[in-house]
């Protein structure tokens, strides 16, 4: 029986959450541990007040490194240079869009850990991305966003 691959990331971003893993496993929860030690000794710990934050700051570093941990193991490492159908938008896919008023906008397609707006990077589920799929150039693509619809005309594929 077949086992369906993981959602997609890219090489830099898995590299970005496993930096992240590595900051706070090597680096910051030993500094908590320390502190909460250090306050653990000094007496009544119902009151004080470095033990009782470094132990919610424990509690949620271990959460976010446990979070890390299962997404690291679930998620397919997807090099977007190494993609097949480079005249399609795929995953990994810098797109140049132009909307009805000639307006461009230029957005990558990158995995859902990874995801920045801001910064034309959109998550591989995002409503965006989904009308962007298969896409070549000269295309026309209907999104339904928060806004309403919007139309947009692919004009440019990258995978650089």
């Amino acid at each position: 029986m077949a086992t369906k691959a993981g959602p997609p990331i890219t090489p830099n971003g898995m590299a970005a959450l496993k930096a992240r893993y590595d900051h706070l496993l090597g680096k910051e929860r030993p500094e908590i541990v320390e502190i909460v030690s250090w306050a653990a000794g000094n007496g009544d710990r119902s009151e004080n007040g470095d033990y009782l934050y470094g132990r919610k700051r424990m509690r949620e570093i271990d959460r976010e490194l446990a979070h890390l941990s299962r997404r690291m193991k679930i998620l397919r490492v997807v090099d977007p240079a190494n993609q097949p159908a480079k005249d399609k938008v795929l995953f990994g896919a810098t797109v140049e869009l132009a909307d009805e008023d000639d307006e461009r906008r230029t957005v990558t397609l990158i995995g859902d850990d990874e995801q920045d707006a801001d910064q034309g990077r959109i998550g591989w589920h995002s409503p965006m991305a989904k009308a962007l799929k298969g896409a070549s150039v000269g295309d026309l693509r209907k999104v339904r966003l928060p806004a309403g619809v919007k139309e947009w005309e692919v004009m440019a594929i990258d995978y650089a």
